[in-house]
């Protein structure tokens, strides 16, 4: 605590207002007191390293490695991912796992190594333990993929101790991952922290951490594709350094990253194979991505500061007046009373269940925001049912920790207790009851207004931890994901026929298990148009397959350009919502001029045409962990050029999108992967690999279908057709159909298609039926 502490509290209560204003200051000095009292000093420390290795203990699918200061357990599950854990560190409890441990995989044995270490040997990946305590990750081959250089702890008396891990990679590695992060979705060298953060106003690309972080990381190389894991909730760091080929003397230097926790478990998960195999498997353990209801997949449109029914009924009317699809409409705080989470103002949404079954019956959900602060007064319903439940998060003296939101004095549920979570669930029967079909959890760093230092709870607030009990530096990471799983699991109870809609700002691994995600407060510019699409690509590569941004940034004024830009990218984008904030310019089509508008109804309808192979892509999602939008390299990691190109994704595997990113570009360079892929505009064909130049006017952006697809799409009667482009001469292709049951649980049918060349014309077959396709189809491409 120094005197810019005290500047920076005046400064709040200038710029926020005089009782906000105090209330924060009154806060961050209540955390920083809070803190000085309920967190111990870190007294002298002692350095410690494995040692060498004294023996071994085989186990179904690995064993116990035994070194002079410490053990290591190395298990290879029956799915293929592989497991180790040091001082005795084992795969739960875990907040990332689904079903518990998986079991082992009964043909992975412990066996002695070349040079006194050992190794376990599978199907997928072969793990070599040094006997100093080095770990190597490697394919089935013998290729390296990871060398973990031996951990080194620093413990100190009665405190947590804290550690660091130092893995070497390729030269020609590249690293993704660790959650959103603006300026990826590719990892240049640099620190990026793990702790969950409210970057306290807009961002873009500069800005790091955000809202998701996890210790996630994939790797791709000539050798092969890895995910590594480090199962660990505390705050850290990863270090990147990316090498460099053919660095000093004619020799490759190999990139490193090094993990650094300030307490917690040293356990790591390993899955290695293709990027399509990797996610596989990281679903099948940290759980399947929740299945959006089909209207979800639909174009959303929010606003903070809609401020009334009458201005919700403007903006619905200006869109079925100019004949514009809309399917959900997203209430922010500014529609409860007092901005008291679970209430609604009467005064300005007098009828809610009424107007809400009226848009229902017009094709549109209303979706509501619902923050985790509960307001701190008694005699507020919420706050008494709360205190009744003790359910609150707790400092280290017993009392309930008290911040400051919206509603102003605020305290938190503990969501890592499980009875918080059921009490939390039962909440969202009355936003059922007004109406509401989804929800947006926001603010669930969770936030603390603050003056100065950080805007979160004290480190040393107490919470359950499913019973294990500790305090937030723990919690900090996994509050949103709990509060995601209380959400998600108090619907299933309240509606079980119907899937559950629910985005969260904030998360962690695993969170695909309730629902998706959305940018937060990305700034109104050309950066945050490009660290949209980064935070998409990032996500999905660490398995979070549903998400999208404030489309037109979330503050500001867009111009018509760049407004429209936006809008096209987030077509095509799993979440396509605008979004913006009180005082911030208008997001309608209709604002930004006639030539705008008719554009952006172009993008809509192109949208709602390609429902059906959003549907299919949130069915395969869910089944196999597979995101929606992929990197340009996901089908062939071994092509480097695809490895550091972010300006272009695949959705799914038949398209490949390039959106504009920047001012005036009216054609630009596309990079394509093998084989052929003809614009979907002009019907022209384009051989991969390599760089080619389309247009790119303002009416679109370019979009390329490859060759031999079987793409389903929404016909004119609303039925589905399929959309066949004709495979090169000699080749054949295919593709999928997934087509919704409804919004419950029915489990939906794959259809399979196969496309070939018989007889100088394009033949489409259904697989397992009688080779007609059973539906109409369409075949493009032929001229190109």
């Amino acid at each position: 605590m120094n005197g810019r502490d005290l500047v920076r509290s005046v400064k709040a209560v200038g710029m926020v207002g005089t009782a906000q204003g105090l209330r924060t200051v009154r806060s961050s000095w209540r955390r920083w007191r809070a803190d000085a009292a309920g967190l111990a000093p870190r007294g002298p420390e002692r350095a410690r390293v494995p040692g060498p290795v004294t023996g071994v203990e085989p186990e179904a699918g690995g064993g116990v490695v035994r070194f002079a200061r410490s053990e290591l357990r190395v298990r290879v599950t029956a799915g293929g991912a592989v497991f180790w854990g040091w001082d005795g560190a084992g795969p739960e409890p875990s907040y990332a796992l689904a079903c518990g441990s998986p079991e082992p995989d009964p043909r992975a044995v412990l066996e002695p190594d070349k040079e006194g270490g050992w190794r376990v040997v599978s199907e997928r990946a072969t793990v070599v333990v040094s006997r100093h305590g080095a770990v190597e990750l490697r394919t089935p081959g013998g290729m390296m993929l990871r060398r973990d250089l031996p951990p080194r702890w620093w413990e100190a008396e009665g405190g947590a101790a804290r550690w660091v891990q130092r893995s070497e990679v390729a030269a020609d590695a590249r690293f993704f991952g660790l959650g959103g992060r603006a300026g990826g979705p590719r990892l240049r060298n640099g620190t990026y922290r793990l702790w969950n953060t409210d970057p306290g106003g807009s961002f873009g690309p500069g800005d790091d951490p955000l809202y998701i972080t996890m210790p996630v990381q994939m790797v791709v190389a000539d050798a092969g594709t890895h995910l590594v894991f480090h199962d660990n909730t505390w705050e850290g760091e990863v270090l990147v350094h990316e090498g460099e080929e053919g660095a000093g003397s004619g020799h490759d230097r190999t990139g490193s990253c090094e993990v650094r926790m300030d307490g917690g478990p040293l356990r790591c998960w390993a899955m290695v194979g293709t990027p399509a195999r990797v996610l596989h498997t990281w679903a099948s353990l940290t759980g399947p991505p929740a299945l959006p209801p089909s209207w979800a997949l639909g174009h959303h449109h929010a606003r903070w500061g809609f401020g009334s029914e009458q201005e919700v009924r403007r903006i619905v009317a200006g869109y079925q007046e100019r004949g514009l699809p809309l399917d959900a409409v997203h209430l922010d705080i500014d529609h409860y009373e007092a901005h008291q989470v679970f209430t609604v103002d009467k005064k300005r949404f007098p009828k809610l269940p009424q107007f809400a079954d009226e848009l229902r019956r017009d094709g549109i959900r209303l979706v509501s925001i619902v923050d985790p602060g509960v307001k701190a007064e008694p005699g507020v319903a919420l706050y008494d049912s709360g205190v009744a439940d003790d359910v609150f998060v707790r400092d280290a003296g017993g009392r309930a920790v008290r911040g400051v939101v919206w509603p102003g004095e605020s305290v938190y549920p503990d969501f890592t207790d499980p009875r918080a979570r059921e009490w939390w669930g039962r909440l969202y029967g009355e936003r059922l009851k007004q109406g509401f079909s989804g929800f947006w959890h926001d603010m669930n760093e969770p936030v603390s207004f603050a003056a100065f230092g950080e805007a979160t709870l004290p480190r040393s607030a107490r919470h359950a931890l499913e019973g294990a009990g500790g305090d937030h530096r723990e919690a900090h990471n996994v509050y949103g994901l709990a509060m995601a799983r209380a959400g998600y699991e108090g619907l299933r109870e309240l509606h079980p026929d119907e899937r559950p809609f629910l985005i969260s700002r904030s998360g962690w691994a695993g969170m695909q298990r309730y629902g998706g995600s959305w940018s937060g407060d990305v700034s109104t510019g050309w950066p945050g148009l490009r660290a949209s699409l980064s935070l998409v690509l990032g996500l999905g590569l660490c398995g979070v397959p549903y998400s999208g941004p404030d489309v037109g940034g979330f503050d500001g004024s867009p111009s018509p350009e760049l407004y429209l830009r936006w809008f096209q990218l987030g077509s095509y984008l799993p979440l396509f919502r605008t979004h913006a904030a009180m005082g911030a310019g208008r997001r309608e089509p209709w604002e930004f001029g006639d030539e705008v508008l008719e554009h952006a109804r172009v993008a809509l309808a192109e949208r709602r045409r390609l429902l059906p192979y959003f549907v299919t892509l949130a069915h395969l999602a869910r089944r196999t962990g597979t995101p929606y939008v992929r990197p340009l390299w996901w089908g062939g990691p071994e092509d480097r050029a695809l490895r550091d190109c972010e300006d272009a994704f695949l959705l799914g595997d038949s398209l490949l999108v390039a959106p504009v990113l920047e001012s005036g570009v009216r054609q630009r360079t596309v990079r394509l992967p093998r084989g052929r892929w003809y614009d979907t505009a002009t019907g022209k064909a384009y051989e991969g690999p390599g760089q080619v130049v389309v247009e790119a006017p303002l009416s679109r952006v370019p979009v390329l279908a490859r060759a031999g697809t079987v793409l389903p799409v929404r016909a004119s009667d609303g039925g589905v057709e399929l959309e066949a482009w004709a495979p090169a001469q000699g080749r054949t292709g295919g593709g999928l159909v997934i087509a919704d049951a409804g919004d419950g649980w029915a489990e939906a049918e794959i259809e399979r298609y196969t496309t070939r060349w018989d007889e100088g014309r394009v033949v489409v077959e259904r697989d397992g039926g009688e080779g007609a396709p059973g539906r109409p189809v369409g075949v493009r491409g032929l001229a190109g």
